[in-house]
């Protein structure tokens, strides 16, 4: 006869079990963190480290004024990707009105990844200067002893100053252009296609805006970001300390206007899914392929199907990474913006499936849970 701790452990264990077991994600509704706060991490990436996951991600406040920065990047941690622990501000942004991260600057899409020869977490991000618009289009970097920061701001930089993209043709660096063309006449395009704002930026450094970070499989690092007013994808490689520029670039699908990069590798195959530059209102994604990080990149196809395909089941993608524990199975993780109460935003997480011929693609699913993957 069994006795009644027997019993009670037993249900326990089938309760937990089946608790386990009913976790769901559910894309683009409140999903609240440990204390009951709607996660706020928004344009965010993801960091696996000792068997944890780590959300990086921006603060958000109320109304539109909290599309600028007013607090920093905040970060969450969770062991099954459901449950999130608010693990505080990782970066915050600064009093000193000579910071370039002051409160009220510009600051997005931040992400950390680790330097095991250094044992440094290194966060970089879109940098925009207070009062300045997105002129200024930099990117920043700050380091942490510990994944969860607090983390020290290094510097506020454009990428690659003095360095020819790595892909541009010798016969165009000595290619003057001229000052009249009209915006988006074919002349223009075809200038920008030539290199106009690789010239034009070649002293100070190129534009960075919308960024991600990836780290190959031989340890290199790279820093995507758009550049050339958002016309232009430029991969560029980092230093192996992962907190510069080697000045090694190259430039992808000029004048192909695409943002929001996301990066992940599958069968020796590189997979960018990006968006097209509709400032907060949501468009068709764009699945690029490439046989190598600073290869050459290829537009395929929309890679989400069905109803809202058109828009991003309105959103926008901000990053793709591997689920711990499974093979081949990746996360598809973007933002539904909300502008006019920026803390409002919402995430859309989805998983990647694969069509036959190996194309990654994305389906819209009301609710989801990582046994999809089994």
């Amino acid at each position: 006869m069994k006795t009644p701790s027997f019993l009670a452990a037993a249900f326990l264990l089938l309760f937990f079990s089946f608790k386990n077991q009913a976790q769901t994600i559910k894309p683009g509704k409140i999903w609240p963190d440990n204390n009951g706060v709607h996660i706020n991490a928004h344009g965010g990436g993801m960091l696996i480290h000792n068997g944890k996951y780590y959300w990086f991600g921006e603060h958000k406040t109320e109304g539109r004024r909290g599309n600028a920065a007013w607090v920093g990047v905040h970060c969450y941690s969770s062991e099954n990707l459901t449950d999130w622990k608010d693990e505080g501000i990782a970066l915050e942004v600064s009093d000193d009105p000579e910071s370039p991260i002051v409160e009220g600057c510009v600051l997005e899409r931040p992400k950390v990844i680790y330097n095991e020869k250094t044992g440094k977490f290194v966060l970089w991000f879109h940098l925009e200067l207070k009062g300045q618009g997105y002129t200024a289009a930099k990117t920043g970097v700050a380091v942490a002893d510990n994944v969860t920061g607090p983390y020290t701001f290094l510097e506020a930089l454009n990428p690659n100053a003095g360095h020819w993209p790595a892909n541009y043709p010798g016969e165009l660096k000595n290619k003057t252009f001229s000052d009249d063309l009209e915006s988006w006449s074919e002349e223009w395009l075809q200038a920008v296609k030539d290199g106009l704002f690789v010239h034009r930026d070649f002293e100070k450094g190129q534009m960075s805006r919308d960024m991600t970070l990836y780290i190959d499989n031989d340890g290199t690092a790279y820093h995507i970001h758009a550049a050339e007013e958002n016309l232009t994808l430029h991969i560029s490689e980092l230093n192996e300390d992962y907190t510069g520029f080697t000045g090694k670039y190259i430039r992808v699908l000029p004048t192909g206007h695409n943002e929001a990069p996301s990066i992940f590798k599958r069968n020796g195959k590189y997979y960018m899914i990006t968006s097209g530059c509709t400032g907060w209102d949501p468009n068709a994604a764009r699945l690029l392929v490439s046989d190598a990080v600073m290869g050459e990149w290829q537009y395929v196809e929309n890679p989400c199907v069905g109803e809202d395909a058109d828009i991003t089941f309105d959103s926008q993608s901000t990053y793709v990474f591997p689920v711990q524990g499974e093979e081949d199975a990746f996360i598809f993780m973007a933002d539904r913006w909300r502008p006019q109460n920026a803390i409002d935003g919402r995430y859309v997480w989805l998983p990647v499936q694969f069509k036959e011929n190996g194309m990654p693609y994305l389906e819209w699913m009301d609710e989801w849970s990582l046994g999809f993957f089994e």
